[in-house]
């Protein structure tokens, strides 16, 4: 990369080092042939370097003088033919200096063997994240990885830029789907955890899959998929992480209608109180969703398996648009086809089109004919949020969002990831049990805390563990405060190698290495901390003390 750089750099001023070199070369050959005669009246030539000691000082206009003897008059017309001579010279390489600066190729061999060195110089997990966009800008404010960012479009890396992240984000101009710029990005490098790829284009994330499994066959993935076919090729390829935001979508309506505690459980991952209110609640009646694209399938498949009676008003954008003229749905002919789909028996209408402006007009308009109804929409991009705020819609599912969120999930909070796909094979009774426990326990809002038993962070414990002493969850759930009460948290969930325990009992017996999954508040999580860190508090609890 540095011989690129100086490739460009010599290539660019090869000209005008020439031009440079034969300017002097003629204004000093001249001055050294020229005769002048020195205090004594003898005929005296001046030597190479006097010459060039002129001419330098000359050509550059840093001042004139200075010399061994007075010029002559020939001395003095062959410097005034080499100033003009020279300055030309000098402005012509300085004209092509100034635009070598100025030049795209030079900035972007600058720029790639900055980002290099910067990607290179990373002595911690990062993520490789492809394309600049909302969703990505949400990952790398709510993880705690780092990141390396690669967009097609330098305003993107721009925007980024003036983003200021703490700790700065290295990014790049460039093709994802670009080997070269990949192996730029360190996904070959040990410190490199995964590759993020969530475009809206299926094709161009499967490519994408492909060529980062052929270049480390080991590197992590999480990526975007809308149908089970791009779920199962992933998933050939060893891919752990998929994010189907439909059927995210699909599989909370499910729940919510068949498992509402289960539902109130997922939800509360991502910042939902453990209170199930009424208007959390869908109804169980007649459903007719609007528009049969990806999102509408997987819909479908949900309300069937709720064993809900479902009714598909299979609306297409493009072929709308195309025969309406617009995509503002609600004249005579709309509104008859709402009827026909017995829009006033009906208690929920999901506005499922890709998009935002057409699903705010069909809720409108089966508001309209139904002010009871129950409504749902999808909503494709966050610039429209005031909108569908304004609108009053009962449900609204912001992919953009939702996207991020299981991103997130999956990159900072793999154990709330397995807890989520765990709970949903219980059944309801055990949710509300679930959650009753969590509220009596640690209030409405309780956090959640993952650890991994380890030195680092579980020092005390570990030593004990390494001593043969048998310690189970039981004995370090104890205030240490007095060791006969308990701490008010929850075991959700332990994962030892690949085996994953849901609630697991208080009798199991920690290992080395356990991850453990635990709710609580601020105050319990900090006095958890403190009794598996500090030897003198963990002893007291265990009764050593």
């Amino acid at each position: 990369m540095n011989n690129q750089v100086v490739w460009i750099v010599l290539k660019k001023l090869r000209t005008p080092f020439l031009v440079i070199l034969i300017t002097f070369s003629i204004s000093i050959i001249g001055l050294m042939l020229i005769p002048t005669v020195d205090n004594n009246g003898h005929i005296y030539h001046l030597n190479f370097f006097d010459a060039f000691y002129f001419v330098s000082y000359m050509a550059t206009t840093i001042g004139f003088g200075e010399g061994p003897y007075d010029f002559t008059y020939p001395q003095k017309l062959w410097v005034t033919f080499s100033i003009y001579l020279t300055v030309i010279g000098w402005f012509y390489a300085i004209g092509t200096i100034v635009a070598l600066i100025q030049d795209e190729s030079l900035k972007k061999a600058i720029n790639l063997k900055k980002f290099i060195n910067q990607v290179k110089y990373l002595k911690e997990d990062f993520f490789i994240i492809l394309g600049y966009n909302r969703i990505t800008k949400e990952i790398i404010n709510n993880s705690n990885f780092r990141f390396v960012v690669i967009d097609k479009q330098e305003e993107r890396i721009e925007e980024l830029n003036l983003e200021d992240f703490n700790p700065y984000v290295p990014a790049i101009a460039g093709d994802g789907m670009n080997e070269n710029i990949l192996k730029y990005a360190g996904i070959e490098l040990k410190y490199c955890k995964g590759v993020i790829s969530l475009f809206e284009d299926d094709a161009k994330n499967m490519q994408i899959a492909t060529i980062c499994k052929l270049l480390n066959p080991n590197i992590e993935l999480i990526i975007k998929a809308t149908s089970q076919n791009q779920e199962d090729y992933y998933k050939s390829l060893g891919i752990r992480c998929i994010v189907n935001p439909f059927k995210i979508i699909s599989e909370r309506i499910y729940l919510n209608i068949t498992k509402p505690y289960i539902w109130l459980l997922e939800l509360w991952a991502f910042g939902h109180k453990l209170v199930l209110e009424k208007k959390d609640n869908l109804p169980k009646g007649k459903y007719i969703i609007c528009g049969y694209g990806r999102m509408g399938h997987a819909l479908e498949q949900g309300i069937k398996r709720a064993n809900v009676e479902y009714k598909i008003l299979k609306i297409k954008t493009q072929e709308y648009e195309k025969a309406k003229g617009t995509v503002i749905f609600g004249d005579e002919e709309d509104k008859k086809l709402l009827e026909q789909f017995d829009i006033k028996n009906s208690e929920t209408i999901i506005a499922a089109t890709n998009n935002d402006l057409l699903n705010l007009t069909i809720i409108n308009k089966a508001k309209k004919l139904n002010p009871t109804i129950f409504t749902i929409a999808r909503e494709n991009s966050l610039d429209d949020i005031t909108i569908f705020q304004a609108s009053e819609i009962d449900r609204i599912y912001m992919l953009e969002k939702i996207t991020a969120e299981y991103a997130i999930i999956n990159i900072s909070r793999p154990l709330v990831d397995a807890f989520m796909k765990e709970i949903r094979k219980m059944e309801d009774s055990w949710g509300e049990i679930m959650v009753n426990m969590l509220k009596t326990i640690a209030g409405e809002s309780p956090i959640y805390y993952e650890i991994t038993i380890n030195d680092d962070s579980a020092y005390a414990l570990i030593r004990k563990i390494k001593k043969g002493i048998k310690i189970t969850l039981g004995d370090i759930r104890k205030s240490r405060e007095n060791r006969e009460d308990i701490l008010k948290i929850v075991y959700l969930l332990l994962k030892r190698d690949d085996e994953i325990i849901l609630m697991p009992s208080p009798d199991i017996e920690i290992k080395e290495n356990d991850k453990l999954l635990i709710a609580s508040n601020d105050e319990n999580l900090e006095n958890f901390e403190y009794i598996i860190n500090n030897i003198y508090e963990l002893e007291y609890v265990l009764g050593e003390s």
